[in-house]
């Protein structure tokens, strides 16, 4: 049995289409990442922009036509930090309920914790114990710790690269005055993370970090299948974002491994990125191309 799970995120909606493989366990049969920007303007304006709808409907449709031609026989759509934040989102849900017949569910923050934790340490080797996961969307970033299944402590937090980028950083490229209080907006909205038991260093996931790594690593075209489980020290990342930093938005799009459509927020979810290892006291991440989606899928295939 096909089945689909849907994340529309802040800053991009992902799609995955698994079924289970001879061993069990789920097995991609296509993947897509469309970056729609739904959460454009959302931290002023607290409403999503009819322009944002439009693209984040029109890669929906498009999705649905690759369920339909898969043989999909379920799927689950959900909706994250824009669909919470803002106005608005009847459009999308009614799009989706038309398109596949179902509805759409905005979830909680702890729900989001939960599908991050199970989906991002799915297909990883080397993860034992006590593990730190951490998911830096558009316009939250979600802290988890737990052991296997079990799920000991989450929080939601409302900074994002999409945010921070429309909060932090106008000029092109940034300023150090904007980077300086860009890094000091992190530590001080990430400075309630506990001290969290870890046995092996934090999985950090979703359209940041993987780009990051592919950044560092040089990849293009995108290949999950060398991202997932990519080990990066601090260094290495301090100096991927540096470099980032450093550009102005033009070269920025040009520079291998980067959407050219995450050119404009990958400083700020660099940025972000850092500030979860200088909270957690951690001098390297684990990347992990999985995440809600994921732990979705492994819900519904039963």
């Amino acid at each position: 049995m096909r089945v689909a799970t849907i994340d529309i995120g802040t800053n991009t909606v992902l799609l995955l289409i698994a079924e289970r493989g001879p061993t069990g366990a789920l097995v991609a049969v296509r993947e897509e990442a469309t970056i729609t920007r739904l959460g454009e303007g959302v931290d002023v304006a607290r409403k999503l922009k009819p322009e944002a709808i439009a693209r984040t409907n029109a890669c929906l449709v498009h999705y649905a036509e690759l369920c339909r031609e898969a043989g999909v026989a379920k799927r689950a759509i959900v909706g994250t930090s824009a669909m919470r934040d803002a106005g608005g989102g009847d459009e999308v849900r009614a799009c989706v309920l038309e398109h596949f017949g179902v509805e759409a569910r905005t979830i909680s923050g702890e729900e989001e914790a939960r599908l991050t934790f199970r989906g991002a340490l799915s297909g990883m080797e080397g993860v034992d114990g006590d593990v730190v996961v951490f998911d830096i969307g558009g316009g939250s970033t979600e802290v988890v710790a737990g052991r296997a299944k079990d799920i000991g402590w989450s929080h939601s937090y409302d900074v994002g690269s999409v945010r921070l980028t429309e909060r932090h950083l106008p000029s092109d490229p940034p300023t150090h005055g904007e980077l300086d209080a860009l890094r000091a907006a992190v530590a001080k909205s990430f400075a309630s993370i506990p001290t969290l038991a870890r046995s092996s260093p934090p999985v950090g996931i979703a359209g940041t970090v993987t780009t990051l790594a592919a950044v560092s690593m040089g990849l293009s075209p995108y290949d999950g299948a060398r991202v997932h489980g990519f080990s990066m020290t601090r260094a290495l990342l301090e100096k991927v974002v540096r470099d980032l930093a450093g550009m102005p938005l033009e070269e920025r799009k040009r520079v291998r491994g980067l959407e050219p459509k995450r050119a404009d927020v990958i400083v700020a979810g660099g940025f972000i990125t850092l500030g979860v290892l200088d909270a957690l006291h951690a001098d390297a991440l684990r990347v992990s191309d999985r995440g809600v989606r994921w732990g979705l899928a492994e819900e519904i295939a039963g």
